[in-house]
């Protein structure tokens, strides 16, 4: 994609001393010019998200676009893997997947044009059920978790021009990265942190964990082989949360002697690196059971073997997870769909909503920041 950057705004986002934010000139590729009228979220790497409306001359197209601004890596190599990891993503084309639309250098740093999915974060409605003081439903959780199962399975099995399996593993599935549409629609957000088995790519540093480890598999902390099971895991851990309003781990009486491998992690994760090593270490199936007792047998018999410790003892496929959840939603003989899930996602919003001033959200805060500008729900375009 050519990009050019006749226009560029002089005002650098990436700057800790930029002015209050105002719309501006992005960049043009071909006839199309980005401009940018919201900033959505900085992030501890540099990354910048953007809210940005397209136009042809001075007429806005129909959608507006989400536009991720990746600061740039140090070295050339590190460069082509961040290159090759969004071109990734532009190969996955699923319904409940936020499509990526374009990639390109601008005023050096890579620009990723991302579709535009306007609604809540399932962070943001968990923070939400939290609030109101119960969790979402069993049904909101079956259904969005056998969305996210058929996605992934889409991802693990896609093929390059050639026939060969490019191995994609997302490797950052957790709450934020999950949004519910206005019409009801699951899309999952960010394969930034993609990985792929395919012979030949640049990878990630070793000692360099990337995504959010408080949803990481135990042999990705480990540093080991990553799999589609991994992902299992990642989606696992965020059906506990769903179903039960609380993280599966707990770091707060974690103690301070673990001696394992120095590891980095490239943004800000929700919990601290260091206690999730310790947590995995020692995770087990009675672990898990503490965390799911309340749910009904036959859910948590599907989550167990969703995150068992060792990979080969997990469901092989994330189609194998997709169609224990569904068989979950037959035994119920109830129908949920998209129509349910607006009402519940409305229901959710208005009564943490309602709450919201009542409460102490803590250090991080329980609604994110910028909820009331770009993660309720809008009414649609006309």
């Amino acid at each position: 994609m050519s990009i050019s950057t006749d226009e560029v705004s002089t005002d650098d986002p990436r700057s800790p001393r930029a002015p209050p934010f105002r719309p501006h000139f992005l960049f043009k590729a071909g006839a199309v010019r980005y401009e940018a009228v919201e900033e959505l979220e900085r992030r501890q790497s540099g990354e910048v998200l953007l809210l940005a409306h397209r136009k042809v001359g001075k007429e806005a197209l129909t959608s507006r676009c989400f536009v991720r601004r990746l600061p740039s890596p140090t070295t050339h190599l590190r460069r082509r893997r961040l290159v090759e990891e969004v071109q990734l993503a532009m190969r996955l084309n699923h319904p409940a997947l936020a499509k990526v639309h374009h990639v390109g250098i601008c005023d050096d740093a890579l620009h990723v044009v991302m579709e535009y999915v306007p609604g809540p974060s399932l962070e943001t409605l968990v923070s939400a059920a939290v609030v109101r003081g119960f969790p979402m439903t069993e049904s909101f959780a079956l259904y969005v978790g056998t969305e996210l199962a058929e996605v992934l399975h889409h991802a693990h099995t896609v093929v390059d021009e050639e026939g060969r399996s490019l191995g994609i593993v997302h490797r950052d599935v957790n709450p934020r990265h999950v949004v519910v549409g206005v019409h009801g629609e699951v899309k999952l957000m960010n394969f930034g942190a993609a990985y792929s088995l395919l012979i030949g790519r640049e990878e990630s540093p070793r000692s360099l964990v990337r995504g959010d480890v408080a949803y990481a598999s135990p042999e990705y902390i480990r540093r080991g082989a990553l799999s589609p099971r991994s992902d299992v895991f990642s989606l696992g851990v965020v059906l506990v949360e769903l179903l039960t309003g609380t993280h599966l781990f707990d770091v707060t009486d974690v103690p301070s002697g673990f001696a394992g491998r120095v590891l980095r992690v490239e943004t800000l994760p929700s919990l601290p690196l260091h206690q999730m090593q310790v947590l995995l270490s020692r995770f087990s199936p009675d672990f898990v059971e503490e965390a799911v007792a309340p749910l009904a047998a036959d859910v948590k018999a599907v989550l167990h073997k969703a995150l068992r410790a060792h990979p080969e003892e997990r469901f092989a496929s994330a189609a194998e997870l997709r169609d224990a959840l569904r068989k979950l939603q037959a035994t119920r003989g109830e129908s949920y769909g998209r129509a349910n899930l607006q009402e519940e996602v409305a229901r959710v919003l208005a009564d943490g909503g309602a709450m919201r001033a009542k409460v102490e959200f803590g250090e991080a805060g329980l609604y994110p920041e910028g909820l009331d500008a770009h993660e309720l729900p809008e009414p649609e375009e006309k």
